[in-house]
C-alpha cells in the first residue's frame, strides 16, 4: 500500500542550447519551465500528508535558484570557455550541467527533489517522479524505477527448466494418443461410409466472395 502526493512548482525562465543539434536547438534559446512533481509514501505523517506542501519552500528555492534567469549550459559544450566569460563578465548567470534539455533538467529536479523530501521526512516520503514543461505542449518525465520491485517481477517470471520438459513429454504422449484414435476413427468411417458428402458452399455465388 502507498500513498501519492503531487506538486507543480514553477522553476522560471531558464537559457540554454543543444550543441549537437541540427536545427535551430543549438542555439541559445529559453522557455518559462514549470515542474510537476510526484510524492510517495507507504504511510502518511500526524497531519495524514504525504508530504506537507508547506515545508517545499526551500525545495522551490533551491529549483529556482538552478532556472530562475539562468543559463543553463552542459559541461560538454565546445563553446563552454565563451559562456563562462560572459558569466566572469557578468552578462550571464550561468549553471553547467551534466546534461540540458526538459529530459536532463526533469532528472536533475528528481534528484534535488528526492534528497530534499527524505531529509524533511526522515526517509519516510520519496520523490518518485518529475515532470518538466518547457510550454503547454513539450514536456519530458523522469521516474525512478523501484529495483527491488523489478527483481521481484523478474523473479515471479522465472520459470523451473524441470516442468517444461515434463509437460512436453506429456503433451507428446497425448497427441500420440489422439492421432492412434483418430486413424481408428477415420478406418471405422470409412468401412461404414459414414462420410457426410461435400456440399458447394451457397454463399459462393455472386460476383464477389461474400455474394454481394
Amino acid at each position: 500500500m502507498s500513498f501519492k502526493s503531487t506538486k507543480i512548482i514553477e522553476l522560471g525562465s531558464c537559457a540554454f542550447r543543444q550543441p549537437t543539434a541540427t536545427s535551430h536547438c543549438k542555439y541559445l534559446h529559453g522557455y518559462r519551465l514549470t515542474a510537476k512533481f510526484w510524492f510517495e509514501a507507504s504511510s502518511l505523517d500526524e497531519n495524514n500528508w504525504v508530504v506537507d506542501f508547506g515545508g517545499l519552500k526551500e525545495l522551490k528555492n533551491i529549483l529556482q535558484n538552478q532556472f530562475d534567469h539562468t543559463t543553463c549550459i552542459s559541461r560538454a559544450d565546445p563553446k563552454i570557455m565563451l559562456f563562462e566569460q560572459l558569466r566572469d563578465n557578468e552578462l550571464c548567470d550561468l549553471r553547467i550541467m551534466d546534461g540540458v534539455g526538459i529530459e536532463k533538467f526533469a532528472e536533475w529536479c528528481h534528484g534535488t527533489a528526492d534528497e530534499h523530501v527524505q531529509r524533511l521526512t526522515d526517509k519516510r516520503c520519496k520523490c518518485i517522479k518529475v515532470e518538466v514543461f518547457e510550454h503547454e505542449n513539450n514536456s519530458a518525465i523522469f521516474e525512478k524505477v523501484d529495483k527491488t520491485v523489478a527483481i521481484d517481477t523478474q523473479a515471479s517470471n522465472i520459470i523451473n527448466m524441470d516442468e517444461p520438459i515434463a509437460v512436453e513429454e506429456r503433451v507428446e504422449e497425448v497427441v500420440e494418443v489422439n492421432k492412434t484414435a483418430v486413424l481408428n476413427d477415420t478406418r471405422d468411417k470409412s468401412k461404414t461410409n459414414l462420410w457426410p458428402k461435400k456440399e458447394k458452399n451457397t454463399w459462393l455465388t455472386g460476383e464477389t466472395t461474400w455474394g454481394f
